[in-house]
């Protein structure tokens, strides 16, 4: 069985090594080395290298006397650069899974857990009126009416005609309400 087996390798070898391009077969003038190798040092003379190509970008000799303010303007461009202290994600799809995450936690009443979605959804996507609706309505069943009024009026400033505009508006007319009686009450 073996022997059937390694017969029709042979062969097949044998045909595989006849069958190969002239340039990978070796050259007669230097064994064990390809011919397409020895072809590759005539061509690398020809081609030039990129050191060859580089531009100056160095600024004309007489570009201080010209422009003498220039070095100042450059030094105020490199340390505008350097204000940003910090970058902001945006991620409106980690957003998005924040918000159903916090609807499925809102719909077992956990308002807590609910809460901290929504606030990470805005972290997200600071601008979504849904988280920021959502939220307002959990930081109101949490006892934080002060910062539920915020992020209604945050919803309606996004989207002031949206569907549910109508129930932010009551939220804040209810909010304002209970604020209003409880300083008259503390007076």
């Amino acid at each position: 069985m073996r022997r059937g087996i390694s017969v029709p390798l042979v062969v097949f070898g044998l045909a595989t090594l006849l069958a190969l391009p002239a340039d990978a077969q070796q050259d007669e003038s230097s064994p064990g080395r390809p011919a397409a190798q020895d072809n590759s040092s005539a061509r690398a003379a020809e081609v030039s290298s990129s050191k060859d190509t580089r531009i100056d970008l160095s600024p004309p000799s007489d570009d201080q006397k010209n422009h003498p303010q220039s070095g100042a303007a450059v030094v105020d461009a490199q340390d505008a650069a350097s204000d940003v202290q910090e970058m902001h994600p945006w991620d409106p799809h980690k957003a998005a899974k924040d918000i159903e995450v916090g609807d499925f936690y809102y719909k077992r009443k956990n308002y807590h857990a609910a809460r901290d979605r929504y606030k990470d959804a805005l972290i997200y996507k600071p601008d979504d009126a849904v988280a920021n609706f959502r939220l307002a309505e959990c930081l109101e069943k949490t006892g934080n009416p002060e910062e539920a009024l915020t992020h209604y009026q945050e919803y309606l400033r996004i989207l002031p005609h949206g569907p549910l505009a109508p129930d932010a508006e009551k939220a804040l007319e209810r909010l304002k309400a209970g604020k209003t009686s409880a300083s008259a009450a503390a007076h």
